[in-house]
């Protein structure tokens, strides 16, 4: 990820047009200027995803905008006290389906068969497995090569919920896909990885 993408970038997407506050008008403009700081807080993140669903800087950072402008745009349609995070990440995977779909609908990036074949089989226990601790143990630049080989499908659910750390309900929201589905991609996806990256350290040691 480019070193500093939050501070040069921040300033193109604050909301405009803030004007003085009218009397009453006062907690409202509070209320904006807090939703903005929360949403700004996480441009790194949506970056890191952006750039993995892209894997071209450029157009990762103009995926970030765009899901911030239609963030921004849509602020009053968001119900205080929820996940603004989930909500802009589900933007963000949104903005990019609806792009790839623009660009290229016979553009497969995945056996979407063998994907639906994996959200039949019986899913994995909730509970830590040798392919999961080794991703939280396993050195950073491999394991981010590692994903970054995986399928789309892969990639993108197994990103969101052991580096980003998001719900299976959260990331099923995301993709647009059932919640069982995910929770079988994520477990394909880990078993992926852990053939990739077992050779790196020894699950036990």
């Amino acid at each position: 990820m480019r070193q500093g993408y939050s501070y040069w970038r921040m300033g193109d997407m604050r909301m405009r047009g803030s004007r003085p506050a009218a009397p009453g008008g006062v907690s409202r403009l509070a209320r904006a200027a807090a939703f903005e700081a929360e949403a700004l807080a996480a441009i790194d993140s949506l970056y890191r995803t952006a750039l993995r669903l892209t894997r071209v800087p450029a157009d990762a950072e103009d995926l970030v905008q765009e899901t911030y402008l239609k963030a921004f745009r849509a602020a009053d349609r968001f119900e205080p006290g929820t996940n603004l995070r989930a909500w802009l990440f589900t933007i963000l995977h949104n903005t990019a389906r609806n792009r790839s779909r623009d660009r290229a609908r016979d553009a497969v990036t995945f056996d979407s068969g063998a994907v639906e074949r994996v959200a039949d089989a019986p899913l994995d226990g909730v509970a830590d497995t040798p392919e999961t601790l080794l991703l939280r143990e396993t050195l950073a630049p491999e394991l981010q090569a590692a994903i970054d080989e995986l399928p789309d499908a892969f990639r993108q659910a197994v990103w969101l919920r052991d580096v980003e750390e998001f719900s299976y309900a959260e990331i099923a929201a995301m993709l647009d896909v059932p919640a069982g589905t995910v929770m079988s991609r994520i477990s394909r996806g880990r078993r992926m990885l852990f053939e990739r990256l077992h050779h790196l350290k020894p699950v036990n040691a």
